[in-house]
């Protein structure tokens, strides 16, 4: 019995616009290659096990961040208030200049070097354990090291592709 076609065409556009009716929280994760910070807006982040402790996210193949992430082994995810929204369209604008780009938010440095936001609602670090083939994205698996916050404040959401608040 075969369930489902895999052979009918689903349309891009439909695809973005019911996988958009799942509301998000938004994060910046964050690494640190050679001296220097790399941030993207994600918001494919989410834990994944107890046993171990492992979370994940996914990150767009063509993005600078990408190579930096995996090269770099480690990582910060930096849960962000709704009071963070320009930060979340900053950081996921492509091709910005990396020198410098965290100024504009208070941060401070993690166990493992990463930069984490200060106002976030929670901070976690991880050291990648897996990277497993996602299309366009890799899927990037890591067991957390360590936590933050959490701080009090409203979630950002992420839902039809727009910004929205509790």
């Amino acid at each position: 019995m075969h369930h489902g076609s895999t052979e009918r065409h689903v349309e891009r556009n439909a695809y973005r616009e019911v996988v958009g009716r799942f509301a998000t929280g938004v994060a910046i994760v964050t690494t640190r290659l050679d001296g220097i910070d790399h941030a993207m807006t994600v918001n494919s982040f989410t834990s994944v096990s107890l046993e171990p402790l492992l979370v994940l996210f996914c990150a767009e193949k063509v993005a600078r961040f990408h190579d930096a992430v995996l090269e770099a082994g480690v990582w910060g995810v930096s849960v962000l208030p709704e009071s963070m929204e320009d930060a979340s369209r900053f950081f996921a604008h492509r091709g910005r200049e990396l020198d410098g780009q965290l100024d504009r938010w208070a941060h401070h440095r993690g166990e493992s070097g990463v930069a984490l936001f200060t106002d976030a609602l929670a901070t976690l670090e991880a050291r990648t354990t897996s990277v497993h083939e996602g299309g366009d994205h890799s899927i990037v698996v890591g067991g957390v090291t360590a936590l933050g916050g959490p701080a009090d404040g409203r979630p950002l959401l992420y839902h039809q592709g727009r910004y929205k608040t509790l």
